[in-house]
This record gives structure tokens, sequence and C-alpha cells, in this order.
């Protein structure tokens, strides 16, 4: 049991992702403001203090694919939690915002100014690179409009990639006036192992600064992971409720909440709403049918309390974590995920993906393209061919935006037959420097094609690169395409789709 505190047990505070990354990961993004609206107000009443809500893929996919406006989608939402009730987290991708290209600081500091003062109070900031030059400009303009920067290094696991790399960039990102820290594990590659080693400096290196705990069940690590964080003493875990938990998504808050309290750890998650939320959302899922690539794997309702069995099997892995020893972590993710997830109704785990890396809106969205193209045959060997990209561009984590340009990369390598014969800009523009410094030296011959191709090799941070951006010539251009400040914002960073959308809505306001 663990001790107490002021007469209190030690907390876990748990974050749901549902409505983020629970539907980017396995369902392309594409769940609506309208769907979100029938399953948050069951959220608001789950006793959460945070609720990842917004960025990440959901801006663009609401204007490519759902036909909502992104502002409007944090007003409604925002609306229903009020002043008083669950912070509205963001992912926020550094310097690219929430597109896929560095953008003028200027750009960076009125997209974050809108997104804070319309309710999104707590923004998550990464960099794909772990460049913490590309942090700067996002947490100054973040915490310059009252709102919280959680500063989250990208986990990977590569040559270069060790303990002390992720304590220098956090480090580095503290001093840039980060608020919070996390560790994203977006492709669910931190072992249980790993993680006591990456915890125990961070809480040393770092006391008293607050941590949060991001994962995916891809690889059949994540449970086992966040339990280990609740050994360690991490403050926030990111979840989903059972139905957008599990595969390729964040582990679900029921099991996990089953696990606190057998460590004997308060939790803030009232379960009573599962139920409903569970329903709510597996009818979501059912109506998102055409985007999801494993119906049948949604996992069953979870109960309202662990049968005997299932206790069990919880007490038995959690003593065997608690041994810390590598063999006893293996045993722990086996009883985990063969005996507790799998008959739960969750998919058995796909070893590839340990060493493809490929985190899981990365898998759900390269799934559908080439299911649209009628390509689907060529997953297998395009995730085979996804570590050796990786490794010729110096080992970037894979999240958004390096995983699409590395997969989509791999992708044309197995569909040509000669690797990099064919590239695309945004991969020169990789292997040139313009996202940031490289984690390790890239592959000598691919740069050497890179600047044949007639690419400049960029050392400076990337945004001293990019002009900043006259807001009222924009304006003066765009005739009566723009209504607001925030239609051209979303122009600035998604140009032809939010071209689309407007054009689209001013085509209805004219026939209305």
């Amino acid at each position: 049991m663990a001790s107490t505190r002021n007469g209190q047990l030690p907390a876990v505070n748990f974050i749901d992702c549902s409505l983020r990354d629970g539907h980017q990961s396995l369902l392309a993004t594409r769940m609506s403001t309208q769907q979100g609206l029938r399953v948050l107000p069951l959220l608001k009443d789950s006793g959460y203090s945070i609720l990842e809500l917004w960025g990440g893929a959901t801006l663009d996919a609401a204007l490519r694919f759902t036909g909502d406006d992104p502002f409007d989608r944090l007003d409604r939402f925002y609306k229903v939690l009020g002043k008083n009730g669950p912070a509205i987290r963001s992912l926020c991708r550094g310097q690219n915002l929430f597109g896929y290209t560095p953008y003028a600081d200027n750009v960076v500091v009125e997209f974050l100014k809108e997104a804070v003062r319309s309710g999104n109070h707590r923004v998550r900031i990464f960099d794909a690179l772990n460049d913490p030059r590309n942090l700067m400009t996002a947490i100054m303009a973040t915490k310059t409009f009252n709102g919280h920067a959680e500063a989250a290094l990208s986990y990977t696991t590569s040559p270069v990639h060790d303990t002390a790399h992720f304590v220098n960039f956090a480090s580095k990102a503290l001093d840039q006036g980060a608020d919070s820290l996390a560790v994203k594990d977006m492709a669910g590659l931190l072992t249980p192992w790993d993680a006591f080693d990456l915890f125990t400096a961070l809480k040393k290196e770092f006391p008293g600064v607050e941590i949060s705990l991001h994962s995916h069940c891809t690889n059949g690590l994540a449970v086992t992971t966040y339990v280990v964080g609740m050994v360690c003493g991490i403050d926030n875990y990111d979840t989903c409720y059972g139905p957008m938990a599990g595969g390729t998504s964040q582990p679900p808050v029921e099991l996990l909440s089953f696990f606190a309290r057998e460590l004997g750890l308060r939790t803030n998650v009232d379960l009573k709403p599962a139920a409903k939320i569970d329903a709510e959302l597996r009818q979501i899922r059912k109506e998102l049918s055409s985007v999801d690539a494993h119906t049948d794997q949604v996992g069953k309702p979870w109960p309202a309390e662990p049968p005997a069995a299932m206790r069990k099997l919880i007490q038995a892995a959690i003593n065997l974590i608690q041994k810390r020893g590598k063999s006893a972590l293996k045993e722990a993710i086996a009883i985990i995920e063969d005996q507790i997830l799998v008959p739960q109704g969750y998919p058995a785990v796909d070893r590839k993906q340990l060493e493809a890396q490929v985190p899981g809106g990365m898998l759900s969205n390269l799934h559908n393209q080439l299911k649209e193209q009628g390509k689907l045959d060529l997953l297998p060997k395009i995730l085979e061919e996804v570590p050796a990209v990786r490794a010729a561009t110096g080992y970037v984590p894979l999240v958004t935006p390096t995983s699409q340009i590395v997969g989509t990369q791999a992708a044309f390598n197995v569909m040509t037959g000669v690797p990099y014969s064919m590239m695309t800009k945004e991969f020169k523009a990789l292997i040139a420097g313009r996202y940031g410094r490289l984690p390790g030296p890239a592959d000598p011959a691919v740069v050497q094609q890179v600047v044949a191709a007639g690419e400049e090799l960029c050392t400076r941070r990337p945004a001293d690169y990019v002009p900043e951006v006259d807001l009222e010539a924009v304006y003066a251009q765009s005739g009566t395409l723009i209504r607001t400040h925030r239609d051209l914002l979303l122009l600035l960073l998604f140009p032809l789709p939010a071209k689309q959308f407007l054009e689209k809505r001013g085509s209805k306001a004219a026939a209305a």
C-alpha cells in the first residue's frame, strides 16, 4: 500500500483524451463537433481537472472532413465546461502550431493568443525533433496570454536517444519558461524498465515540477509503463474510455483506475458515468466504422468493479512491477496484455511495430490512405521500410509532421523500387534542417542527393528562414473570404482546406 501524506493517500490525476487523441489514433480524426458534444457533458461531471479536446490533427481534419470550424468547436466545448470546469488542453506542434511546417513568429503568437483567450488554457507544446529552439516562441506566447505551457519530450529509441538526451531537453524547455513537463511516447515504445530509469531521472533532476505521461497501447507496453509511473510518482496520465482506448490509442481509464486503487492511490475520476460514456462512444465508433481499421476489436464494456479473477491478475502484475527487474516486468506485461486486455476484447500486440516505431495516428491515416488508393497490400512492406528511412534522417522521432514525412518517403521507396529516386519536398526540407536540428547525422548519400536537388542546408532556427507575415496584406488580398481574425489564422495554417471551407461557408450563407 502507498504511504499517506498529510493523512491522505497520494493522488493519481487522469486526463481524458477520447475526444482528441482517441479518435485521431483509431478513427483517422473523423469525430465531429456534434459527436463530441454528446459525450462532453458526461466527462465534465466525472472529476477531471484537464480534458484534451483540441489541437493535433483535429483542426485540419475538421476543415477537411467533418465540415466544422475548429474555433467554433473550441467555443462550444468551452461553453459546456465553463470557467470553473475542467481545463481544455490542446496539443501544439511548437513552431508548427497545429499545422505541418514552421510558421513565422508573429503567426505563432497570434494563433496562440486567440486559442488561449478562447478557452484553451493549457497547451502541450512539443517538437518532432526535440529541438528546443522550436518551442521557444510557443511557450512565450502561451504564457504571455496567461495559459499553462507544458513542454513535451517526444520519446523514441535510437542510438542517439538515451535518458541523458531527454533530461537535457527537459532542462532547456524549463529554462525557456515551460510550466510543466510531459513524456510523450507517441508510438508506445517506452518499456517499463526504461521508464523506471527515465522517470527516476526526471523526478530527481526536476523536483516539484509537474510531469505528465502520454503513451499508446500499440506495442502492449503502455498499461504496464503507466503503472510504473504510479510507482515512481508521475502526476498526470493520459487515458481514454474503453471504446476509444487500446490498440493504437491510450490505455483505458477503467483498468488504470483498478490498478491505482490496488496500489492504494487516490484517483480524480468518478467512474459512475463511465457506462453512459462507454455507450455513447461505442455508438460514435459505429457511426465512423468506414474509417475504423479494427471494428471487431473495440473492447467490451468494463465492469464497475474488477471481478475477483481480474483483481487477482492485477495484484499479481503489481507485485511483479514492484520488483523492477526486467524479467519480472516482462511477466507483468504478459499478464496485463494476454490475460486482461485481450480477453476484454482489445487487439493482441503486433510486435512489428516496435521496430517500425509507427505512432497510432500515423498508422490509422496510412491505412486509410492506402485503402483509398487500392494499395493496402503494400502496408507491410512500407512499415518494413520506415526504420531504414528514419535511420537516414538521423533517427528523428516519429510524430507529426516527421511521421508523415518519413512514412510518405517509405511509401515512395517501396512503390518506385529505388530508394530516394523520388523525394518529397518535405523530406528534402527535413534533411536540410528546415524543420529543426536532426537528432543524429543524416545519411551522407541522402544529404548529397538533397543538395544536388537544389536544397540549401540550414543551421539556424527554422523560424529564422520564415519571413514575418503581413496580416493586413493577407486581409486585403482575401476579399470577402475572411470575415474574422480567426478565419485569417485558419487560412494561414491550412491554406487549401481552409480556403475550401470558407468558400463553402460563404456559398451557404449566400444561398440562405
